[in-house]
């Protein structure tokens, strides 16, 4: 039988051989629609092993969990962790789900897992109980323990990809919902014109998502090339449409052009920008988090990037124009510091939050 998984091993990786480890351990489990990233955690937050596997290989989503339980306790062993000594596991899918019921309900980028009882799944998988949150939640509480927002009790967390996630921590609690609905800040209302655009996933009109999500990005690039407009995004469709039928396209397309400074390209990352500072705005007039940070792929560089940078100062000026003077001077928005570890990291946390606060 073929086997799908991937070791890696993490840049800030502990020896089991290193005495500075220190228990109690928690595993963290972040369930993509592509791979499903596992890492052993310290009580520290430090990666002492990671490894991640494909997460649909033909057997179903029941399977899939078995496998990720199955490596849970190879990390351990490999660590060189006793498994008495990881007390809990935390979990974290893609929405919508219900963290009442432990499972998922309809997420797009897993149809193959609807209505699964996720949580249960991995409980039976892994002989110990899960904590279970969405993936957004999870990278912020991964984020808020020892990312950009170590040593903050406040936050919201965007993050940017296909579509647009959140997650806001709020004075040390996750802002979860009653419907398992809280901090989703893609799907709030950007546009409210009759002919705003639809949501990337739920059709919804005029949200977020569908205005600063990669495929909004993307779907806006493409739109703009088949109706003519200036821009090198032209031949590079073109040559793209010669190795498949339909929109070929995507957000990293844009950036490269905007890296050599196509005005077209540009005009889509500042429209992008645009939007998300108004959603950025929305979010902070509602919890307040003094802390605003932007995760996910799509970031155009990052910090480290000419086009990133312009990317952030977007943000900032637009919710400069939109919120209070006060308001705007005791806010930082900036870039997320864990990258795709974020989501393995913060369902960890979640763990870590729920053993201790069931042993106090």
């Amino acid at each position: 039988m073929q086997d799908h998984r991937r070791l890696t091993r993490m840049p800030a990786q502990i020896s089991q051989h290193d005495n500075e480890a220190n228990g109690p351990f928690f595993l963290g489990v972040d369930v993509g629609g592509t791979n499903i990233k596992i890492g052993l955690i310290d009580d520290q937050g430090r990666t002492l092993a990671f490894e991640s596997i494909i997460t649909n290989d033909g057997n179903g989503a029941n399977a899939a969990i078995e496998r990720a339980g199955n490596s849970c306790r190879e990390l351990a062993k490999r660590a060189g962790i006793g498994w008495r000594l990881v007390p809990r596991v935390g979990l974290g899918t893609p929405g919508p789900l219900s963290r009442e019921q432990g499972k998922l309900l309809n997420p797009s980028n897993l149809p193959g897992w609807h209505y699964f009882p996720v949580q249960a799944a991995l409980e039976k998988a892994v002989g110990k109980p899960v904590s279970y949150v969405n993936d957004a939640n999870a990278a912020a509480l991964g984020e808020c323990w020892i990312g950009a927002g170590a040593g903050q009790s406040s936050l919201a967390f965007v993050t940017l990809g296909t579509g647009v996630g959140g997650g806001f921590i709020s004075e040390g609690r996750l802002i979860n919902g009653v419907n398992s609905f809280g901090s989703e800040i893609g799907h709030i209302v950007v546009d409210s014109r009759e002919d705003a655009r639809l949501c990337v996933w739920g059709g919804g009109r005029g949200q977020l998502e569908a205005y600063a999500s990669a495929s909004a990005v993307a779907a806006q690039a493409n739109l703009g090339v088949r109706s003519g407009v200036e821009s090198s995004l032209c031949k590079v469709a073109s040559k793209l449409n010669e190795e498949a039928d339909g929109d070929q396209l995507t957000a990293k397309h844009v950036h490269e052009a905007a890296l050599e400074g196509d005005s077209f390209a540009l005009e889509l990352i500042d429209e992008a920008a645009f939007y998300l500072g108004i959603g950025v705005t929305c979010a902070v007039h509602v919890i307040d988090p003094g802390l605003v940070l932007l995760g996910g792929a799509m970031n155009f560089g990052g910090a480290s990037c000419v086009v990133g940078q312009r990317f952030l100062r977007r943000i900032v000026s637009e919710f400069k124009e939109r919120t209070f003077a006060n308001v705007f001077e005791g806010t930082h928005i900036d870039f997320a510091r864990l990258g795709s570890d974020a989501g393995y990291i913060g369902a960890a946390a979640m763990a870590r939050q729920d053993y201790y606060q069931n042993i106090a």
